[in-house]
């Protein structure tokens, strides 16, 4: 795979032929982990096959909670499309766009806004948790509207489906009811999505934690060179009640054997490993090994991917320049329709 190869437009049609997903992530750090794999990336890769795909740069979110941490985000941008691209997203299939690139969202939020009462907005349960998170006492303005600007991302492109996790189900929920009582309002111009929710759970942390996350120090990236992803794997919280490797050892909800589960591809070797820890026949040190050399195996062709796209950098930015043009042809002609359904679109200008 070369990264110098050309983007054809993907998606040049003005009629709509597949359904259309519509998903993406804030650029709040430099690489993705498993738990971003298993719990995201892994089903968007899959998805790209059967429907017409936006993956969104959210920058413009990024700005509701970290307005003043923002002297890495031009690079964390970048980094969040390698990963992309090295993990199986295509931009031939796939328009990637950064949402700063689309001044029509902006609008589409103003108008959304006005159909959206403050109590709304407050009941929305993730509010409560970001203020938590990010120690504030009241939300800003911006903050209360990340919904409604969500909303505007996701019918600005006309999207049917949401892939999204259960926590983000509330935000897909008030999308629907804007879309809902827009069309009531002023006739149908949008779909009325739906999640996608993923069926796997949370990747538990190297630490034991239920979740594995960036903040969290217990995260394996896909940037993890092979000593620190061995390091990692060796440090892991196991089965605290066992103490020699002869004792019996719990396989359920073990970090271990779950990481086995999901990225080791021989099956034989991981219900060998599972039979021998429950009748203690085999030690953590041996179950760790073969989990490191398993990891390598999936982590190896990423890291390879990675380092392509990262010697490129004008070939990544060509990839969201590119996108960031498709889909914003894709806005202005929802931003028409809508001035029009609104008749906003004074003496025919």
């Amino acid at each position: 795979m070369s990264a110098q190869a050309t983007v054809a437009p993907a998606h040049a049609s003005a009629k709509k032929t597949r359904k259309r997903i519509l998903t993406g992530d804030r650029p709040t750090a430099k690489s993705f982990h498993l738990g971003n794999y298993y719990g995201t990336l892994a089903n968007r890769v899959r998805l790209q096959d059967e429907y017409e795909s936006f993956f969104l740069i959210a920058d413009y979110h990024m700005l509701t909670t970290r307005v003043a941490d923002l002297e890495e985000i031009g690079q964390n941008i970048r980094e969040l499309v390698i990963d992309y691209l090295a993990v199986g997203i295509d931009p031939k299939r796939t328009t990637i766009y950064l949402q700063s690139l689309i001044p029509e969202v902006t609008e589409l939020f103003l108008y959304f806004a006005m159909l959206v009462t403050v109590p709304r907005a407050q009941r929305i349960p993730t509010l409560k948790e970001q203020m938590r998170d990010h120690d504030l006492a009241l939300p800003t303005y911006g903050l209360l509207g990340y919904p409604i600007l969500q909303a505007a991302d996701i019918l600005m492109v006309k999207g049917d489906l949401v892939p999204v996790g259960r926590d983000q189900e509330s935000h897909v929920e008030l999308t629907r009811e804007i879309a809902r009582r827009f069309n009531d309002l002023f006739g149908p111009v949008f779909p009325v999505p739906e999640a996608l929710i993923p069926e796997g759970g949370l990747l538990p942390g190297i630490d034991g934690a239920t979740k594995m996350g960036k903040s969290l120090n217990n995260a394996i990236f896909l940037t993890d060179d092979p000593k620190t992803v061995e390091r990692k794997v060796m440090g892991m919280y196991t089965d605290p009640n066992r103490i020699h490797p002869t004792d019996p050892g719990r396989v359920e909800g073990n970090p271990v054997f779950v990481l086995h589960d999901t990225f080791n591809p021989d099956r034989a070797e991981v219900d060998e490993l599972t039979r021998r820890y429950r009748e203690g026949k085999v030690g953590d040190v041996e179950v760790k090994r073969r989990l490191v050399v398993a990891l390598e195996r999936f982590l190896g062709p990423i890291r390879e991917r990675r380092a392509q796209y990262a010697a490129d950098p004008k070939a990544v930015d060509r990839i969201i320049q590119e996108g960031s043009t498709r889909a914003r042809d894709e806005a202005r002609k929802t931003l028409h329709e809508v001035r029009a359904a609104m008749h906003l679109d004074y003496f025919g200008l």
